[in-house]
């Protein structure tokens, strides 16, 4: 699978590879207000520098597209990823041997500047994700998880229509140093139609 960085761009947002360059921006972003990020893995601002060099280091790997969120007059406003990029290891033949496609997928590692959370940003980035993992990577499933505690967070992802499978208990660090219970939500292929159509209709009011 040609894993390669990657330029996704609609009408309300352009979600394009994160660089070193992005730093000074990310760090503002970081600094600002950060009321809304209670249970978010969202670096402080002296802790941006490294945040980024980990996430260039997974796309150096193809472990993970990592992306810049962008107004289409270019402001930087967030950031978000593709990751835990998945090729199964199938008992018996692979249904799909030698065809350059993912399994699955994991979109994740989203924050956003306060003044554009609850607006079509967020859903745009999202179907623009989405959209390149089931229709390029070819993905059976994408994952979206987040902190049980999150209801914001988890509001959003109903919202897009991926259903929840279930809490996973102690599952990683919160933010405030003790195990999380991560709710963990999933959109199928088969859903993607419905869901792209739904995703779409509420950008368009």
């Amino acid at each position: 699978m040609p894993i390669e960085p990657v330029t996704l761009a609609g009408s309300a947002v352009v979600l394009r590879p994160l660089s070193r360059a992005d730093i000074p921006a990310l760090q503002a972003l970081a600094a600002g207000p950060r009321d809304t990020y209670e249970f978010a893995q969202v670096p402080a601002a002296a802790q941006v520098p490294q945040y980024v060099e980990k996430a260039l280091g997974q796309v150096e790997r193809k472990a993970a597209l990592v992306f810049a969120i962008l107004l289409p007059g270019g402001e930087l406003i967030g950031c978000t990823r593709l990751f835990d990029l998945q090729r199964w290891e199938w008992p018996g033949k692979d249904p799909r041997h030698g065809e350059d496609v993912l399994d699955a997928a994991e979109i994740g590692y989203t924050w956003l500047s306060e003044k554009v959370q609850r607006t079509k940003v967020n859903t745009e980035a999202k179907l623009l994700l989405l959209r390149h993992a089931f229709e390029t990577f070819r993905c059976f499933r994408v994952t979206l998880k987040t902190d049980e505690r999150n209801t914001r967070s988890r509001r959003a992802i109903e919202r897009l229509g991926a259903r929840f499978d279930g809490l996973l208990r102690a599952y990683q660090p919160a933010h405030d140093g003790r195990p999380r219970n991560t709710a963990y939500y999933t959109i199928l292929a088969a859903e993607w139609p419905d869901v792209r159509r739904r995703l779409e209709e509420m950008l368009a009011r």
